[in-house]
């Protein structure tokens, strides 16, 4: 490990630069209060911003075995240093597309260039563009120790708060099942050209399983998977045929996604009986991304 600044042996290292992957978890180990760093797009608007102070930070960039990805046991370990401008690349199109699309639609190039699927989990920003692909996708997340060892997260109790990582804990790969069929991203922006989600959708077959998995991101603080409306909607494909669904059942669908995430109001909790027109509209959004996700994903 090495710092940009001297230090005085004994002492924490503001920031260190571990080589390999033992090496960053011992420097977490040492101090747990530190940050780990890679790409750095939101923590260093933070930093900008004066709302973050990091004690020490650990920068992830010499960790190439975090920048890959291989296959084992029917799924792919995505290092959690891949960048959105790696993961927007045709090759790895061909093996995830609904996190390339996600990915190519994170932002401007500097910001593809520079984030990482890794910070965008961790970080947990509700717009963050691969959050509701991994959730329709079930990824599961390896996280290392140097107290407790190795575990794997389902992304969804991370997202939910139902599990963190523990003090001293790296996020190192995530888990993805290859599905080997049709997955779509689509978001809605508040300007022309890339911007952050006002609503996201995406939409995962599963033939094995004969599962549509949905996900909408963007209008609450974790990603939002509409069971019932997923399991309708399976219940209709021809799994062993074309597959194709009438446009009406596809804005059935896209209809029954936007109520569910975006419910009427409950008059008996003094909530009115009607949504503001702002809300009207985000759940028109969604429902219209679902639709269209739905419908190219079964073209």
């Amino acid at each position: 490990m090495s710092t940009h600044a001297p230090h005085a042996p004994g002492t924490a290292q503001p920031v260190a630069l571990p080589a390999t992957l033992d090496e960053a978890v011992a420097a977490l180990a040492a101090q747990p209060a530190a940050v780990p760093v890679a790409g750095g797009t939101d923590l260093m608007c933070g930093v900008n911003a004066g709302r973050l102070r990091p004690a020490a930070l650990i920068g992830l960039g010499r960790l190439k075995e975090l920048r890959g990805w291989e296959y084992q046991d029917g799924h792919a370990l995505l290092g959690a240093c891949l960048t959105h401008a790696r993961m927007g690349r045709p090759d790895f199109a061909v093996l995830m597309p609904g996190l390339a699309a996600a990915a190519r639609a994170a932002g401007p190039p500097q910001v593809r260039n520079a984030g990482t699927l890794g910070g965008n989990i961790v970080t947990a920003a509700a717009a963050g563009d691969t959050l509701p692909v991994l959730a329709a996708l079930e990824a599961g997340l390896l996280v290392s120790g140097a107290r407790k060892g190795d575990r794997e997260i389902p992304v969804s109790h991370l997202l939910a708060g139902r599990d963190r990582l523990r003090a001293g804990e790296l996020l190192t790969h995530v888990r993805v099942p290859l599905l080997h069929a049709p997955q779509t991203f689509l978001k809605a922006t508040g300007r022309t050209g890339p911007g952050r989600a006002t609503a996201s959708v995406a939409v995962v077959l599963d033939p094995a399983r004969r599962e549509v998995r949905c996900a909408v991101g963007a209008i609450a603080s974790i990603p939002l998977r509409p069971l019932d409306a997923e399991r309708w909607v399976a219940s209709l494909v021809d799994w062993d045929g074309k597959r194709g669904l009438a446009p009406d059942v596809l804005t059935a669908f896209g209809e029954y996604v936007a109520m569910a995430c975006i419910p009427d109001p409950d008059p008996e909790r003094g909530q009115g009986g009607e949504l503001p027109p702002a809300m009207l509209h985000l759940r028109r959004t969604v429902a219209a991304l679902a639709r269209r996700g739905l419908g190219r994903a079964l073209s």
